[in-house]
């Protein structure tokens, strides 16, 4: 792996992590490219660089972590995932972190899954109750659901941010509020996935190692910014049926 390398999956973490199309999916396709064999570098390199994203959240949203109605509700949220995510660790470092099969199937049903919700939620639309309006009004029991479904992420290519936007729409939220509390509840989950695999495997990264981690955080923080800034113009007028399709192309190109 090269610096060329950590920049170029830095830019598509950047990009990908708070779109439902799922971050993780995309370095692990792109990865594959660059080197077939998924070293066991590569895997922690995909899981920590996604801190880089998860810190332009922080830079963007800090004053939420200090609204304490707020952060009840994402650690509330995050306790499903965290449980989930430590039980399970080893399963999906060894057999589901680098499985390009499991990515592009997760992909494309995930992409049909997206289409069929929206047109499903579009029927729905004239019968919806009045939803929260703000993240301090989700309720404990909505938090606990939305967690539950961010922990099926836990499969490479299902997409975290789509897990919990869909939960969350299916709950009634308005879409810029799922939204935006899909981005604070990334922080505590990528912050323990990080600190998990750098407890377990820091003492093996060399020098070099820790420059590309260095490198691809960075670039995707930088990225990240941009890309959340877009995705919450976006919301505000368009459905997910655009990333279902997405995803369903990428799974089909990287069959062939």
């Amino acid at each position: 792996m090269t610096i060329l390398h950590s920049l170029i999956l830095g830019i598509i973490e950047g990009l990908t992590e708070f779109l439902p199309v799922s971050s993780t999916g995309h370095l692990i396709l792109v990865s594959q490219l660059f080197q077939p064999t998924h070293t066991d570098f590569l895997k922690s390199f995909e899981i920590i660089i996604q801190l880089g994203a998860i810190a332009s959240v922080v830079s963007l949203y800090w004053r939420m972590f200090l609204n304490w109605e707020s952060l009840k509700k994402i650690i509330v949220a995050f306790i499903p995932t965290g449980i989930v995510g430590l039980f399970l660790y080893k399963i999906v470092k060894t057999y589901l972190i680098g499985n390009v099969t499991i990515v592009l199937w997760s992909l494309f049903l995930g992409g049909i899954f997206l289409i069929v919700f929206e047109k499903w939620r579009r029927l729905k639309a004239t019968n919806r109750a009045v939803s929260p309006t703000n993240i301090k009004s989700i309720t404990y029991r909505q938090a606990v659901i939305i967690g539950l479904c961010q922990s099926v992420a836990i499969i490479p290519g299902v997409s975290r941010s789509a897990a919990t936007i869909v939960g969350g729409l299916a709950l009634g939220l308005e879409r810029r509020v799922i939204v935006e509390f899909s981005f604070l509840l990334a922080v505590p989950t990528m912050l323990a996935a990080t600190g998990l695999d750098l407890v377990k495997n820091a003492g093996v990264f060399s020098n070099a190692q820790f420059g590309l981690l260095a490198t691809g955080f960075m670039t995707a923080f930088i990225v990240a910014i941009l890309a959340i800034k877009y995705f919450l113009r976006f919301v505000q007028n368009h459905t997910f049926i655009p990333f279902g399709i997405y995803r369903i192309l990428v799974a089909l190109l990287f069959s062939i």
